[in-house]
C-alpha cells in the first residue's frame, strides 16, 4: 500500500525557489535538504522534492523540461475553504509567483492556482463533494 508521495520538481534556484514555498507558509524537512536539493513539506504523507537542474537531470534521460515554456504538470492542493483557496493565490502573488488561469467557480467546486518562480503550475482548489454531480 502507498504510503506517501514525493514529486520531484527541477528548479533553476534552490534558495528563491525555498523562499516562495516558505512565504507560502510551509516548511521544509531539513534532514531531506542541502545544496542540491530541499525537502518541500505539503502534509504529512505528501513532500515536493525541489531539485536543482542539473541533480533533477541525473535522474532521467530525457530532456528535463521547462515549464515556463511547456506544462509539464498540474499539482492540485485541496484546501478546506473557498476563502482558502483566495488566501493561497494571494500569498503566492505576493511572493513573486504569477496566475496562468482565471479562477473557476463551477458551484461545487472553486480553483484557482498560481505558477511559482520556476513555472510549476500548483492548482488550488476547494470541493464540496456532496455536491459535486454524478459523474464529473
Amino acid at each position: 500500500m502507498i504510503q506517501s508521495l514525493f514529486v520531484n520538481l527541477p528548479v533553476a534556484n534552490l534558495a528563491r525557489s525555498q523562499a516562495f514555498f516558505s512565504a507560502l507558509g510551509l516548511g521544509f524537512n531539513a534532514r531531506f535538504t542541502n545544496e542540491q536539493a530541499a525537502c518541500l513539506v505539503v502534509n504529512e504523507h505528501i513532500s515536493c522534492m525541489l531539485l536543482q537542474r542539473p541533480f533533477f537531470q541525473g535522474f532521467t534521460k530525457l530532456p528535463v523540461a521547462d515549464a515556463t515554456a511547456a506544462t509539464e504538470v498540474l499539482l492540485a492542493l485541496q484546501v478546506g475553504s473557498r476563502a482558502e483557496v483566495d488566501g493561497l493565490v494571494a500569498k503566492a502573488l505576493a511572493a513573486g509567483g504569477t496566475v496562468p488561469n482565471e479562477k473557476q467557480d463551477l458551484g461545487f467546486m472553486v480553483q484557482h492556482g498560481f505558477a511559482d518562480p520556476d513555472g510549476h503550475q500548483w492548482e488550488v482548489f476547494h470541493m464540496d463533494e456532496a455536491a459535486a454531480p454524478a459523474q464529473f
